[in-house]
């Protein structure tokens, strides 16, 4: 994994990380987008919104982090729902040490989560950019 991602203790330090992955790949970033509401009357907001200037492509990121077991976990599922409520595509970044085996085959098994480590190349293939 690339030298800075070690660091990442929180879901901040993970968004600032695909933001500049995503601006080193020539992608637009708008982090912390207001999107309406959610069902029980919270403001609903994207973590990092990643637009392709060439096209217009569009899709939201939420960033969860865990450096140690804790409750990140237990909110995933509600998140990967939430998705589904967007306009544009969506997908769950993850990373760290304190997601079980077993969530993490769960983030797969959707389709709609990508461990950080292999973000890079998971948006080449869905912006359409040139493959490495």
């Amino acid at each position: 994994m690339g030298g800075g991602a070690k660091a990442v203790t929180n879901a901040r330090q993970l968004t600032k990380l695909v933001r500049e992955m995503a601006e080193r790949l020539g992608l637009d970033a708008k982090e912390e987008y207001k999107l309406g509401r959610r069902i029980w009357g919270a403001g609903r907001r994207i973590d990092i919104v990643l637009r392709n200037p060439k096209d217009g492509k569009t899709i939201g990121i939420e960033c969860k982090a865990q450096g140690k077991s804790g409750t990140v976990e237990e909110k995933i599922p509600t998140t990967i729902e939430d998705i589904k409520a967007w306009p544009i595509p969506g997908i769950v970044v993850f990373h760290g040490e304190g997601f079980t085996a077993n969530m993490k085959s769960y983030l797969i098994s959707t389709g709609k989560a990508v461990e950080f480590s292999d973000l890079e190349p998971w948006l080449r293939l869905f912006f359409g950019l040139e493959l490495r």
